[in-house]
């Protein structure tokens, strides 16, 4: 609980790196849950101080879905240069249409952690991206949500706005299939728990489909950071329960420890962020499913700039 209190109060500490990493720490902690079954000692130790990169996955994981068989709703790469203090977020359109690693076809890239778990969701995203993934971390909409409140709230200037008829009311208890009006006005917004979760899910309503969520996604948890700095060793309690089965990962918490004061060096204001957008994919259907088809030829050399195999 400590490395998840140090994580959140570092001055300094870059968006994603700053919310998922002292994420993965609990999780260690109160799940036990591990990740990686082959090639781990392979791969990048962050602590090491070589560049090292990170999948962020965010599912539903409410009453719909089986435990093990669940979707990822967010995709997030999170490339840390230490000698540089270099970040770079790259999100991955939950619709984009690709080969699924242990399948024997294609389909949306939603799909992977379904079939295999965050090993195959892992796997996946190295092949088809053709880059090298060294750890992951994965979280479930609760603990987004009851993290959010433990920490007061974020404060997101709200780019794009949301008006949905259609969003899913599944954490308000009854019918997990039942929707509802939600709204998040442009402008400036304290947003909580459950408000933010509406301003990153949502999927009706922006004009930009799926790039405007994976933009919202990034606000938000770029904003993690700023509230960070207003936390101290009171708040352990509140976090550690927040986070109590929401998460897994294969980072250590020793690793943890050892990362904070690298963080602690990164400006936000440097964080590159890159998505998908068009010409790099294109809308099309495919058996009746909205999907996204990527220009292999455009997206590896854009990924491979920032995330090398």
């Amino acid at each position: 609980m400590v490395a998840v209190v140090l994580g959140f109060v570092v001055a300094g500490i870059a968006g994603a790196v700053a919310y998922f990493l002292p994420v993965a720490a609990t999780a260690l902690q109160s799940t036990g849950q591990g990740g990686l079954p082959v090639e781990s000692t392979s791969r990048a130790n962050p602590s090491s101080g070589d560049p090292f990169t990170v999948l962020l996955l965010g599912s539903d994981n409410d009453a719909k879905f089986a435990n093990n068989h669940l979707l990822t709703q967010s995709m997030i790469l999170v490339r840390v240069v230490p000698k540089t203090n270099q970040v770079t977020m790259l999100s991955i359109p939950r619709d984009l249409w690709v080969p699924i690693t242990g399948t024997s076809g294609s389909a949306k890239i939603m799909s992977a952690y379904a079939n295999g778990g965050a090993a195959n969701a892992v796997a996946t995203v190295e092949r088809d991206l053709g880059v090298r993934v060294d750890h992951y971390v994965w979280t479930g909409l609760r603990g987004l949500v009851e993290l959010i409140d433990a920490v007061g709230g974020i404060d997101v200037v709200t780019t794009n706005p949301v008006l949905d008829d259609q969003y899913p009311a599944d954490l308000s208890g009854g019918n997990p299939y039942d929707v509802a009006r939600v709204a998040v006005l442009p402008g400036a917004q304290h947003l909580d728990g459950i408000h933010a979760l509406e301003y990153v899910r949502s999927r009706h309503g922006d004009i930009r489909g799926d790039f405007g969520r994976s933009e919202r996604q990034q606000q938000v948890l770029l904003a993690l950071r700023a509230t960070a700095r207003g936390l101290s060793f009171a708040n352990v309690p509140d976090l550690a329960a927040a986070l109590s089965g929401q998460v897994s990962t294969d980072l250590g918490i020793r690793q943890i420890g050892d990362l904070l004061p690298l963080i602690g060096g990164i400006n936000i204001d440097s964080v590159q962020r890159i998505m998908l957008l068009p010409p790099y994919t294109q809308s099309a259907q495919i058996a009746g499913q909205d999907v996204l088809l990527p220009d292999w030829s455009r997206v590896r050399p854009l990924v491979a700039q920032s995330f090398p195999p």
